[in-house]
């Protein structure tokens, strides 16, 4: 991939800009929860777009693409089934909780829901899982840093996250915000046309279905038995894996996602911002999962493309990069470069935000210095922006065991977010939860993963203790991990909660459903009130499911 000088124009052009939208709003983080939590000012439009752009990082980008290649359109179900049904939920059903109750952060609820070692324990785990996440976004930029301007891996990952870095110290979870609009339509600016071209070369969608396995076009023909489809799922383990654990404990829960709806400048817009996203989010396997498909019916064609390779196997990470590099002119790659930076600065910049803000308000100000003056919190927030970013250039390391960086994602998301929807889900709907119960279950699922982990195999990863079972796929795996975390902890907090002491009802007004008002809408228009927005949202997207079927 040779960069002609207008396209090194055009990303020094970006990255100008991003640093300028951070040094121009400096002057807003004057104080923590300006700089940790935009003060609760955005406006639903710009939260809409945030809390899908904080989700399409560059893992998001290049490993949806990549899962495209290597596992087809099945790769869809983490959009319309693995993300769209949660965001509909949140919206509706879970927001007001969220917003009610003030809380700045997804521990800072807990805490208020249940009791102060839940909270401690949700925050080290989630502090934990935003450094792998920001590292994997790392990863993905350093590994295209490497490919494109032949730079060591090393000196990519540093380069890329010092540009990151830059705006989020000075401006930030408001500068991460803007950027991360800004980075939205970049990515769709810059990834539409390669889908369209990608597409055009294959013959169209007919053309593609000519030259690929039949089970690389069907999103559920071939769900019936795992041994049928390349991602080693059945029906019960994609829609109880996916679609309802890692799916709802990643939208429901995420503090990364639901920041962005937490810094709306109201109720009824904090409720709006997921199901507006939906929206978007149901085009996106169009744009960045199809060139993935389109790659390898165009290595089947004779084209001129030729899948990637490692030592391994196929490299699908780097099966967008190439796909650049064949259709791409000069300033046309430009963009798309651009627009692959910008998803790995939306990524990183999401996850180095909820660091710290979970950080400082979460376990610095709760065990380490509480009481202190508002100032040095904000000195607090800062300094745990650059240690973020210091870590995360470690776990970016990690990603390069992994051929698909999206089978580490979804791993650690089975770790930590889904034994926390079980948590979320019986202490918002279940009065009788117990702090002790909340806390006892996510203990328990947490070990549940890492026991499926280290007892089961899949494409040589896990069995560190021994090997009882060998899944066919990664993905698979994931599934069925997130799967025994989720019962887990739901029937341990279940066990533990009835031989324990309930909180008074008294205590929990705003935090359980019976207890909380949820806010009337009024006379507003229906695209203005949850309830019509959902139903239109999950109209159309029965209506693509069924399409692809």
């Amino acid at each position: 991939m040779k960069l002609a000088p207008i396209d090194y124009f055009i990303l020094a052009l970006y990255f100008l800009f991003v640093i300028g939208i951070g040094w121009r709003l400096r002057k807003k983080a004057t104080s923590s929860g300006e700089f940790l939590t935009s003060g609760r000012s955005m406006p639903v439009w710009i939260t809409s777009l945030a809390f899908l752009a904080a989700n399409l990082g560059a893992q998001e980008v290049i490993g949806m693409c990549a899962s495209g290649a290597k596992y087809g359109i099945m790769t869809s179900h983490f959009y319309w089934i693995g993300a769209v049904p949660a965001m509909v939920f949140v919206g509706v059903f879970m927001m007001p909780f969220y917003y009610g109750s003030r809380a700045r952060s997804v521990p800072e609820y807990l805490r208020l829901r249940f009791d102060e070692k839940t909270r401690g324990l949700n925050a080290i785990t989630f502090a934990v899982m935003t450094i792998f996440s920001s590292g994997i976004s790392m990863y993905a930029l350093g590994i295209l840093f490497q490919a494109v301007l032949g730079w060591s891996f090393t000196a990519s990952v540093i380069l890329s996250a010092t540009i990151v870095l830059i705006y989020t110290y000075l401006g930030g979870l408001t500068s991460a915000i803007y950027n991360e609009v800004l980075q939205f339509f970049l990515i769709v600016l810059g990834f539409s046309p390669l889908a369209i071209m990608a597409v055009y070369k294959a013959g169209g969608w007919g053309g593609m279905k000519n030259h690929l396995d039949p089970v690389m076009v069907h999103s559920w023909k071939y769900l019936k038995d795992s041994s049928m489809n390349p991602m080693g799922v059945e029906v019960f383990g994609l829609v109880a894996g996916l679609g309802f654990v890692l799916s709802f404990g990643y939208w429901c829960t995420d503090f990364l996602v639901v920041q962005r709806a937490m810094a709306a400048d109201s109720m009824a817009a904090a409720r709006r911002t997921p199901l507006m996203a939906a929206f978007p989010k149901m085009i996106m396997p169009f744009i960045v999962i199809v060139p993935g498909l389109a790659a390898v019916a165009l290595a089947h064609m004779s084209s001129g493309y030729v899948m990637p390779m490692k030592a391994s196997g196929p490299d699908y990470d780097k099966v967008l990069t190439t796909l650049m590099a064949q259709f791409y002119p000069s300033g046309m790659l430009g963009i798309g470069l651009t627009a692959l930076m910008a998803s790995f600065m939306s990524g990183m910049a999401g996850n180095v935000t909820a660091f710290n803000t979970v950080f400082t308000y979460d376990i610095y100000q709760s065990y380490i210095r509480p009481g202190a003056n508002d100032r040095h919190y904000l000195t607090v927030g800062r300094v745990t922006t650059l240690v973020g970013t210091g870590l995360s250039i470690l776990t970016a390391y990690l990603a390069q065991h992994y051929n698909n960086i999206m089978d580490l994602l979804q791993l650690v998301f089975g770790f930590v977010n889904a034994p926390l929807f079980a948590t979320f889900l019986l202490g918002m709907f279940w009065r009788r939860t117990t702090g002790h119960g909340a806390f006892t279950g996510l203990l328990s699922g947490t070990s549940a993963a890492a026991l499926v982990h280290g007892l089961t195999v899949a494409e040589g990863k896990g069995g560190w203790i021994t090997t009882i079972y060998n899944f066919p796929s990664t993905m698979a795996q994931n599934f069925w991990i997130a799967i025994f975390a989720w019962t887990t902890c739901f029937l341990v907090t279940i066990a533990v909660s009835l031989v324990t002491k309930p909180r008074p009802a008294s205590e929990l007004t705003g935090l359980v459903y019976g207890l909380t008002k949820i806010p009337d809408d009024g006379p507003e228009p229906w695209y203005k009130r949850p309830i019509p927005l959902a139903a239109v949202v999950c109209c159309v997207l029965i209506l693509l499911n069924v399409w692809f079927r």
